[in-house]
């Protein structure tokens, strides 16, 4: 499986760590401009300290990057943190920066999209942004990790989500509320 990471400036920089170490995919990473902020600002490292869990890395201003090409296969794209800006620019259609590009493609290839956002409250003008790409077969999941398995612990309550998201893209089922009931 292939999968297209993008890191944005939205804080959550710990999630997207975590899915890179865990996600049992051949990953080829882009950060944003914003994102390497947050990763420096959030968990003291920078995009060198990701690329051991990555096939590649590609320049989020790298346009004519593969993975901005719907004529090879990816089989998602997932944004982990995105921020509102990235959302808003992929609703609108604005394949600007790899990222962005990434998303667009797809949509248009109907691949597995998955915008986690991580930002509260949300302006109507996001609610409508993220309800518009939904429609459209993205895949909008607000980094909100589950409780049912009571973390412990902050890296529990990262997990919790991580594993919710690989269960989306299809790598991992993760155990969900009182499952040992359908044995």
């Amino acid at each position: 499986m292939r999968i297209v990471i993008g890191i944005t400036g939205s804080s959550g920089a710990i999630y997207a760590r975590e899915f890179l170490k865990r996600c049992d995919a051949e990953k080829y990473l882009v950060v944003s401009k914003w994102g390497k902020v947050l990763l420096k600002d959030e968990l003291g490292i920078g995009v060198k300290d990701l690329l051991p869990d990555v096939k590649r890395e590609f320049s989020d201003d790298d346009l004519s990057a593969p993975i901005a090409s719907g004529s090879n296969d990816i089989d998602a794209v997932v944004v982990f943190p995105c921020s509102t800006s990235t959302l808003g620019k992929i609703a609108s259609g604005i394949g600007d920066t790899l990222i962005t590009r990434a998303a667009q493609v797809a949509l248009k290839e109907r691949f597995k999209l998955v915008l986690c956002i991580r930002e509260t409250p949300l302006s109507t003008i996001t609610l409508e942004q993220c309800a518009r790409l939904s429609r459209d077969g993205a895949i909008i999941m607000p980094i909100s990790p589950p409780m049912y398995h009571v973390p412990k612990s902050v890296d529990e309550f990262v997990q919790a989500y991580v594993e919710k998201v690989l269960g989306v893209v299809g790598l991992r089922q993760s155990q969900g509320w009182r499952a040992e009931e359908l044995e």
